[in-house]
């Protein structure tokens, strides 16, 4: 059931559209900026914290929703089934107490007499529990209005016990008549059938368990409430902690795939600028390879997941330009396992590993250089391994260091997308190039679904 999004301020009285800046406690009640602050952030009706109510109208900020959650529309028998249920069970383990009592004693005693007087004296608990649990949810103590709650609770223990000392007034084992011995209804006259109340009766039922009845039951009661409350609340905070968790890593994914968008971008520009003043012709094929990568790019959106098959179209397209660029001193080697290509893996995960072979490897060598792309499935991971031929880390150490950008958001992007399971490593012996791996989870796409999937 949606709760209808409040108009005025429960304090001040001043509209609020849908629109402005609110804030709401537990229970819905609603505030204005002002007597949020003025309140700090706690609700003067029930005492529960304040959070920022959202700005449309169809997404209501509940936040301790879940704090009632057992008193949800719809599921309020839970709580009159363990009532009845846990009162029904205190009540035959008191039977069976008395009744081995009375037997030790050697008190003669029917069992369904023993029977019939617990029953009497703990079952009338069960119907008024869930009313006073309500009340405890409903009303919580905080440390701001404790007195009042205090009131509240005591004036609600009384009330509890007289209603417990009139449901157990109508029962047979009402009380014990010491001058017929035996039991009697404090509201009915079995002998003549008709409507007799003894006010006496009653009112020593009252005295006699009234503080029992606050303290034994009506108490834990709100105790048991208080805790299921706190729980809730708990859980609640975890929950969106998590959400809160998410969205950052979210929010840290985009920023670093924003930042290798351009890097390749800038490179190749880079490379078609210094085309244009030797091989206008070669310049303008760069240029329609590059539409093609940005094309590739945009398609991917927000997302960053892909399969393997669509970063290898992205990465040959990369790899296209970098030849126009170097001719035949480059020579790219793709050897991808047919089973690894409907793997998932992270957009950009190869063309920055791609980029900074041919970068720090192949171009820093006046022989022809040669970059070698591998994948391979194994026991569930999916390895993939880029390797040249170039001088190797010794002579580039702001590749063997970590230093350039590309690597920097491929190691970072592996991190959160797979936490301590992915592994990247760069070896390199002096004068036999460098090999990078990269070993992640295997998860396999579904064969239709060639678009990118966001997290």
């Amino acid at each position: 059931m949606e709760l209808e999004m409040k108009t005025r301020c429960e304090h001040c009285g001043n509209g609020l559209q849908p629109g402005d800046e609110a804030y709401i406690c537990s229970h819905e009640c609603t505030f204005c900026p002002s007597c949020a602050l003025q309140s700090n952030q706690l609700c003067s009706h029930c005492g529960g914290e304040l959070a920022r109510r959202p700005r449309r109208a169809e997404l209501l900020f509940r936040p301790a929703v879940a704090q009632a959650e057992v008193l949800a529309p719809g599921r309020p028998w839970i709580i009159w089934a363990v009532s009845f249920g846990v009162w029904g069970l205190i009540a035959l383990a008191a039977t069976a107490s008395i009744a081995e009592f009375y037997r030790s004693r050697d008190i003669t005693m029917k069992f369904f007499d023993t029977l019939g007087m617990e029953c009497s004296q703990i079952l009338p608990y069960a119907p008024l529990t869930p009313f006073i649990y309500a009340l405890a949810i409903r009303y919580p103590m905080r440390r701001r209005n404790w007195l009042r709650r205090l009131v509240l609770y005591t004036a609600a223990g009384v009330l509890f016990s007289l209603a417990h000392v009139a449901m157990r007034g109508v029962t047979h084992y009402a009380y014990w008549d010491s001058y017929n011995k035996t039991f009697r209804s404090a509201v009915w006259d079995t002998k003549a059938h008709k409507l007799t109340i003894q006010w006496e009766a009653i009112k020593s039922i009252f005295f006699s368990v009234v503080v029992d009845d606050i303290s034994g039951a009506c108490l834990p009661i709100i105790l048991t409430a208080h805790m299921v409350s706190l729980y809730q609340r708990s859980r609640e905070r975890e929950r969106r902690a998590a959400h809160l968790e998410t969205q950052l890593a979210k929010a840290n994914l985009q920023n670093l795939k924003a930042q290798l968008q351009p890097h390749f971008l800038f490179n190749t520009m880079h490379s078609i600028s210094a085309l244009m003043l030797t091989d206008v012709g070669a310049a303008d094929k760069m240029m329609a390879r590059l539409s093609d990568l940005l094309r590739m790019s945009l398609e991917s959106g927000s997302g960053q997941i892909t399969t393997l098959s669509h970063e290898l179209e992205f990465v040959t397209a990369y790899i296209d330009i970098e030849k126009m660029r170097l001719g035949d001193r480059l020579n790219v080697v793709l050897d991808f396992a047919s089973d690894t290509l409907h793997a998932q893996v992270p957009h950009l995960l190869l063309q920055p590993l791609v980029e900074n072979a041919i970068k720090h490897g192949v171009s820093k060598i006046s022989s022809p250089g040669e970059v070698s792309v591998l994948t391979t499935r194994e026991d569930g991971r999916l390895h993939l391994m880029i390797t040249d031929n170039g001088p190797g880390l010794g002579v580039t150490p702001k590749a063997s260091s970590g230093g350039g950008l590309g690597l920097r958001a491929t190691q970072e992007r592996l991190r959160t997308l797979y936490g301590s399971n992915q592994r990247l490593e760069i070896r390199s012996k002096p004068g036999d190039g460098v090999e990078v791996s990269v070993e992640i989870p295997f998860r396999a796409a579904m064969l239709e679904q060639q678009e990118v999937v966001g997290l």
